[in-house]
């Protein structure tokens, strides 16, 4: 058992499948084209984010209606826990604002954008289902990069301008079902802005607007700022990415401390070592931290 294992080694684990951040898909770049652009889920927004399929192949990522891939597995592996707790058949499964989901790490460059990423782009393909991907890392925002396009506002522009609500900023991709909330620019004062009840009011907003909505958010590292911290409180689910046998577990142990008052967390463990039937890179662990609740 590796250090970082030990560090979160809590009440149970249930390994899933591997999801190497930065692999390689297996096929080669087939197109660099964009879908037809498909009908605007709910009549909420017209499609404003025309997503390069060639762009997310060279950099990786999962595309939808590519032949199966190794990673596609291992991503649908990581999300269905996720999506269990979101969903779950009977109310009484179902965790408290499950379907608000907060990826982070313990420090930069863990693959947490990577694994966010393709687990909104898996997420937004289940059948009757709709993923809105937030770039939560205010400071250093990534996805719009990631995904091929250039944004100006988003979260931040509409927590601090009264006159902008979330459809003026709201993009939605020409991935079927699924749209992006940009950071927006750049304020001084992040912290305390994601601490106030405009942030309050705008979570419940995104939670409550669509009951078939997964809402996930991609923060910084809990130990380089102290944004989101704060942002885990408003959250149902965290998932904390490691680096495995990279991060220290005296950086691991001090994250999840900060996650003390947030009843799901569960850890992705990445790019670990190989094993004998869980393919050719790292594992997911669902492991809860703390007490998990499932009173409304």
């Amino acid at each position: 058992m590796s250090i970082i294992e030990k560090a979160l080694d809590k009440n149970r684990s249930a390994p899933l499948r591997p999801s190497p951040a930065g692999a390689q898909l297996e096929h080669p770049d087939q197109d660099a084209g964009s879908p037809a652009t498909p009908t605007p889920a709910h009549g909420e927004h017209p499609v404003s984010a025309r997503i390069d399929f060639g762009h997310l192949r060279r950099q990786g990522l999962i595309v939808p209606g590519d032949q199966r891939s190794n990673l596609a597995e291992e991503i649908r592996m990581m999300k269905r826990p996720l999506l269990n707790n979101a969903f779950g058949r009977h109310s009484a499964m179902r965790i408290p604002r499950g379907r608000l989901i907060m990826m982070t790490s313990a420090l930069p460059r863990e693959g947490k954008t990577f694994l966010a990423t393709n687990l909104a782009i898996s997420m937004a393909m289940e059948i009757d289902r709709t993923v809105l991907l937030v770039d939560a890392d205010v400071a250093h925002p990534s996805i719009p990069r990631v995904l091929g396009f250039e944004a100006d506002r988003g979260l931040m522009d509409v927590l601090t301008d009264p006159d902008l609500t979330i459809p003026d900023v709201l993009l939605r991709t020409s991935i079927e079902n699924l749209s992006v909330l940009p950071a927006g620019r750049p304020h001084g004062r992040s912290t305390e802005i994601l601490a106030s009840d405009a942030m309050r009011t705008l979570l419940d907003e995104l939670h409550d607007r669509y009951q078939d909505r997964i809402i996930l958010f991609d923060s910084p590292p809990l130990l380089a700022t102290s944004e989101p911290g704060v942002l885990a409180a408003g959250m149902g689910q965290v998932v904390m990415v490691v680096d495995a046998d990279r991060t220290p577990a005296a950086s691991v142990e001090n994250a999840m401390q900060q996650l003390a008052g947030c009843d799901v967390v569960l850890t992705a463990l990445n790019r670990a070592p190989s094993t004998p039937g869980f393919g050719d890179g790292g594992y997911y662990h669902d492991r809860p931290y703390g007490e998990v609740s499932h009173e409304h």
